[in-house]
C-alpha cells in the first residue's frame, strides 16, 4: 500500500486529489495540510510514501517544506512530488533542488496522477530528461543569482566518484532507470542499483532528480546531451 499526504491550501484541489487516489485499491491518502508547515508536521508524524505538494501556499512554501522533510532522517523514504500548474518553471527548478523527486500538473489526467504516484514511489524520478533539459538551460546555467535562480556548489565528493561511478552518474543524468544502465553497461539491474545508491551517497542526494540537476550544474553534462 502506497500512503500519501496531500499537501495544498486550496479545499478543491485537495478534495479533487483524495476522490482520485481513494478510487485506487493500492493507494491511501493518510493526512492533508494546508500549509507548508502542517506538511513538515505531519509528514514527520504519520512518515507517508510520498507527499503532493504545492508549491505557493501561506506560512512556508512547498519548496522550504520539502528541503524541511527532506532533512528528517527518519523520512528518508519519504518522496515528494511537487503538483503545480507549470506557470513557474524557474520554482520547479528550486524544488528539484531541494529535494522533489518530480512534478506533475494539477490538471493532469487521473490515470496520470495515479501513475506518478507510483512510479515516484518505486524510486523513478518524475522529470523526463527533455523537460529536464529544457528547465536547466533557462534557469540553472545563465549567470543568474536572483531568488530560485540562484545555483548552488559542486560538491567536492563528485571527484571521489570511481571511473564506473561517474559512467552511471552521467547515465542517471540521462534519465535511463536502472535496467537501461544495466544493459548499457553489461551489468545486472541488481549491480545498476548498488550503483546508484553509492552515488546518491557519495554525493548527498535524496533522489535521482538531485543527481540530475547535479551533472548539469557541474558542467559534466550539457544541455544538449541526451
Amino acid at each position: 500500500m502506497t500512503t500519501v499526504l496531500i499537501v495544498d491550501d486550496q479545499f478543491l484541489i485537495r478534495q479533487a486529489v483524495r476522490d482520485i487516489l481513494d478510487n485506487e485499491a493500492d493507494i491511501s491518502v493518510v493526512g492533508e495540510a494546508v500549509n507548508g508547515r502542517d506538511a513538515v508536521t505531519l509528514a514527520t508524524s504519520l512518515q507517508p510514501d510520498i507527499v503532493l505538494m504545492d508549491i505557493r501556499m501561506p506560512e512556508l512554501n512547498g519548496i522550504e517544506a520539502t528541503q524541511a522533510i527532506c532533512a528528517v532522517p527518519s523520512l528518508e523514504n519519504t518522496r515528494v512530488l511537487v503538483l503545480t500548474t507549470f506557470e513557474e518553471d524557474e520554482y520547479l527548478v528550486a524544488a528539484l533542488r531541494a529535494g522533489a523527486s518530480g512534478f506533475i500538473g494539477k490538471g493532469a489526467e487521473p490515470d496520470e496522477i495515479t501513475r506518478s504516484v507510483r512510479a515516484v514511489h518505486a524510486g523513478d524520478a518524475l522529470l523526463s530528461p527533455a523537460a529536464t533539459r529544457a528547465l536547466i538551460t533557462r534557469y540553472v546555467l545563465p549567470a543568474s543569482t536572483a531568488g530560485p535562480r540562484a545555483t548552488t556548489a559542486v560538491p567536492p565528493a563528485l571527484a571521489q566518484l570511481t571511473d564506473r561511478e561517474r559512467e552511471v552518474f552521467l547515465l542517471v543524468a540521462r534519465g535511463r532507470s536502472n535496467q537501461e544502465i544495466a544493459d548499457e553497461l553489461v551489468i545486472s539491474p541488481h549491480t545498476a542499483k548498488t550503483h546508484v545508491n553509492r552515488i546518491m551517497a557519495k554525493l548527498y542526494a535524496h533522489d535521482r532528480a538531485q543527481l540530475v540537476i547535479l551533472a548539469y550544474e557541474s558542467g559534466m553534462l550539457a544541455p544538449g546531451g541526451v
